[in-house]
């Protein structure tokens, strides 16, 4: 028994016993209620998006939904535009409003700037006895009426010297939606010159020196069901 508790036994006995504490104050023990680790590389995407909650100190929140900016923006930019086309008209904002709910892609300053576009073309047309696009551009009755003008001067030998300037007045006037068609009324009132001369070149109607106005009230209309963008000119009269 002397010989087995000899010294160099009790130190080696005293180490071991200091390395066992030391290892337990450090690992600890279980207690059977310890969270088990999370296998990442085995985890699905939902418990690895619960894991990472669980190890955020603030919890991420989905953001609130916000509404539809463009669709505001455009809304706004439409009730300015009627706003300032109908100039305190109530009757005629009412009408542009009609026809913007049928018809989504109005808006009045666009369709003002492809009337006075439009205007120039068919007067310009008009003078220099171009059918086909007084054709495109206006309803039947219409250019039936523009070609018979064009034929009788045709026939008398006359020519038009013409020279569109310019627009300096223009505005809506009126709009409508009558269950079929859209229907929106511009008076225009442009600067022009013009020299019709007949057959022997002498001048018979205007001026070739000098600048006149012309003032005219259209009605453009299209069907807002219609494929079709375009609108066309389906009545015309002078104004005073």
């Amino acid at each position: 028994m002397a010989e087995f508790l000899d010294l160099p036994t009790l130190i080696a006995i005293v180490v071991a016993v200091f390395v066992l504490f030391r290892l337990r104050s450090v690992l600890g023990t279980r207690t059977g209620n310890e969270r088990p680790p999370i296998d990442r590389s085995r985890s699905t995407p939902t418990e690895k998006q619960a894991a990472a909650n669980e190890e955020t100190v603030v919890p991420l929140r989905p953001r609130p939904a916000q509404p539809d900016l463009d669709d505001e923006r455009r809304a706004r930019k439409l009730e300015a535009e009627i706003e300032q086309a109908a100039d305190g008209n109530v009757e005629l904002a009412a009408g542009l409003k009609a026809v913007a709910e049928v018809d989504p892609t109005f808006s009045p300053k666009s369709f003002l700037e492809g009337a006075k576009q439009a205007y120039e073309m068919i007067v310009t047309a008009f003078a220099e006895g171009d059918r086909q696009t007084l054709k495109n551009l206006l309803d039947k009755p219409i250019y039936d009426s523009f070609q018979r003008a064009i034929t009788d001067r045709e026939a008398e030998g006359k020519t038009v010297d013409f020279t569109f300037v310019g627009l300096p007045k223009v505005a809506i006037v009126d709009a409508e939606f009558d269950k079929k068609d859209v229907t929106v009324t511009v008076d225009f009132h442009a600067e022009v010159v013009s020299a019709t001369r007949d057959k022997d070149g002498n001048l018979v109607e205007g001026n070739a020196d000098q600048v006149q106005t012309i003032a005219d009230e259209w009605t453009f209309a299209r069907n807002p069901k219609s494929r079709d963008p375009n609108w066309k000119v389906v009545a015309t009269s002078q104004l005073d």
